[in-house]
């Protein structure tokens, strides 16, 4: 990392903004996000022209930066990593003084904000974009119910595509802070390249994250509306999800046994909440310098993505029938994204609960998880409920 800034006596938006108008000036990658439970503000922006544009799995031989990986590695649809030559951060909970310079452009914010929201409005639509009907996604339910009854697949997870128009008044650094208020739990982030686009998300997964010598995952799945005072308390989990999420689990202790790894921890299952929404969750921890994989981070990336949360299994004939179904593209929709090798840590999240944003609208995906037990209507609403986490943010939050 080149640089290191910190906020001046600036708005948070204005601080975003400057930073992004930048980026799209100079034709510059940049990834801005919030780990859960944390609140600090990271940004990094690559200035390399000539830097890595289609980065391996290889974490140790990465730099520092910002991980970008499609859902399938295909031709189409390569991974991209913006490196951090230069790394900003802030905390939403705290005014800060400059330890560095920060380059504060003159413009005022109103035009900070236009120039964003013009890029966005022309950013050229996905060419594979079409929006899932509620009869053909319930039509695809059943399918994969009778598949999972002929003994063809344990699980599937089929995704569906949303768009909703952006308001004339649409702020991306607003609606990127309301997304930290309002998801203290998930991972916000929001990145942009002239190869992948706008996004924007509030994921709950962690797909792997190692620091020093500690390597960690979870399994989650099953999926409910968070209700009442104490929802974690008056959680009720049906047959299906308890299977559901218990085949997550089971996915990445079949991955454990694959590399021979017989020493971690596991805890749970237990309910956890993210996004106004109740999911089922279990824990795996390493201790790699214990078991003397080091490399178990880079290895067990390998063996994990695309997981079971959102693919299924067997993994092969999962994604055959999801290739067979989806009349869209996912792009980066259910692959991973998040911060490598900055400080001393890798934490890399399944990107979930997030909308692409182009052409002046919002492209919103969504997945549910198919057992034998699964109901088609009530798959169609567990979809709705998860494109609803970031929807419902982009359509009430207004320039202030």
């Amino acid at each position: 990392m080149e640089t290191t800034n910190t906020i001046a006596e600036i708005t948070k938006e204005v601080f975003l903004e400057t930073l992004l108008a930048r980026a799209l000036e100079d034709h510059l990658p940049i990834a801005i996000w919030k780990k859960p439970k944390s609140t600090l503000i990271e940004v990094v922006i690559d200035e390399d022209k000539n830097g890595i544009k289609q980065p391996g799995m290889d974490l140790d031989q990465l730099p520092p930066g910002f991980m970008i990986h499609p859902f399938l590695h295909s031709a189409g649809q390569q991974p991209f990593f913006i490196k951090a030559t230069n790394y900003y951060r802030f905390r939403l909970d705290k005014s800060q003084s400059a330890e560095d310079h920060f380059p504060l452009q003159e413009n005022p914010r109103e035009d900070l904000t236009k120039k964003i929201r013009e890029a966005i409005h022309y950013f050229p639509p996905s060419k594979k974009a079409k929006v899932s009907r509620k009869s053909g996604f319930t039509k695809t339910v059943a399918k994969a119910i009778q598949s999972i009854q002929e003994g063809k697949l344990y699980k599937v997870v089929p995704a569906r595509l949303k768009k909703m128009k952006l308001s004339a008044d649409f702020d991306l650094a607003a609606t990127f802070l309301a997304l930290c208020d309002a998801y203290p739990n998930a991972f916000i982030n929001c990145f942009y390249s002239e190869t992948t686009g706008f996004w924007m998300g509030a994921s709950p997964e962690t797909l792997i994250k190692t620091r020093g010598d500690s390597f960690y995952t979870m399994a989650l799945a099953g999926t409910q509306k968070a209700q009442g005072d104490n929802p974690l308390k008056n959680a009720a989990w049906t047959q299906k999800e308890i299977e559901e999420q218990a085949l997550v689990s089971r996915y990445i202790v079949d991955c454990f046994k694959k590399i021979r790894l017989r020493e971690y921890l596991e805890l749970g299952p237990k309910t956890t909440i993210a996004g106004g929404l109740l999911h089922l969750k279990s824990e795996f921890l390493v201790d790699m310098k214990a078991t003397n994989f080091p490399q178990l981070g880079t290895v067990m990336l390998e063996l994990l993505h695309p997981t079971s949360a959102v693919c299924g299994m067997p993994k092969a004939e999962a994604l055959a029938f999801i290739a067979a179904e989806e009349a869209f593209d996912r792009s980066y929709f259910s692959g991973f994204i998040g911060p490598v090798n900055m400080d001393g840590e890798t934490a890399l999240y399944v990107n979930l609960r997030c909308a692409k944003l182009e052409n002046n609208e919002a492209l919103l995906f969504a997945g549910a998880g198919i057992t034998e037990d699964s109901i088609p209507e009530k798959e169609w609403e567990e979809t709705e409920m998860k494109c609803n986490t970031i929807a419902k943010i982009i359509k009430t939050k207004k320039s202030p």
